[in-house]
């Protein structure tokens, strides 16, 4: 139990929130040093929304093979978005301390370069907690397929991956709305 009053009330900041006055504390460990789930019982459900992005650096030649649709697995960037989605609503099982929440929106974007695919997030809520994790859990699921996807392609004649890596992964925004 927690020496700090407003612990006790279950008013702790979620950094996850939004709110600010929380920046210094680890709100995800007991005084004992015991990790823990942040209560956000008491919180109100307010409108939220985290767009996040990254990168995938490939080769020129592969960016061409997704561009012309000749990856033999199939359609690269449409099997991406579904594995970003499908990563967005399942971030409260890979992330210990998420909280399962209701997500409302999710969408995606990708952008070819010249070598490299950038994809993009962004996913809405309404609830007691951000949406920042299932963001960027989004993005590395996305940019994670576009790797198995294309691993063939970019595979160096002794099998490795000299070219290929996932760069640049963060939070553009985060947002939330209340009433």
């Amino acid at each position: 139990m927690s020496d700090d009053p407003s612990a006790a009330e279950g008013t702790n900041p979620d950094p996850r929130s939004g709110d600010d006055s929380g920046a210094g504390e680890l709100t995800h460990t007991t005084d004992e040093g015991e990790v823990q789930m942040v209560d956000v019982g008491d919180k109100p459900d307010s409108e939220r929304r985290a767009v996040a992005v990254g990168e995938i650096r490939l080769q020129p030649s592969t960016i061409e093979a997704i561009r012309d649709d000749e990856i033999g697995k199939g359609d690269v960037l449409a099997t991406a978005r579904i594995g970003a989605v499908q990563a967005v609503k399942h971030t409260w099982e890979t992330i210990p301390m998420c909280h399962q929440i209701p997500i409302t929106n999710v969408d995606t974007a990708f952008e070819l370069g010249e070598d490299r695919v950038e994809c993009e997030v962004a996913v809405e809520t309404t609830g007691k907690t951000g949406c920042e994790m299932e963001a960027l859990e989004g993005v590395t699921t996305g940019l994670n397929v576009v790797w198995d996807m294309v691993k063939a392609v970019e595979k160096d004649d002794e099998g490795q991956y000299p070219d290929t890596g996932i760069e640049n992964v963060r939070v553009l925004e985060k947002e939330k709305r209340t009433d």
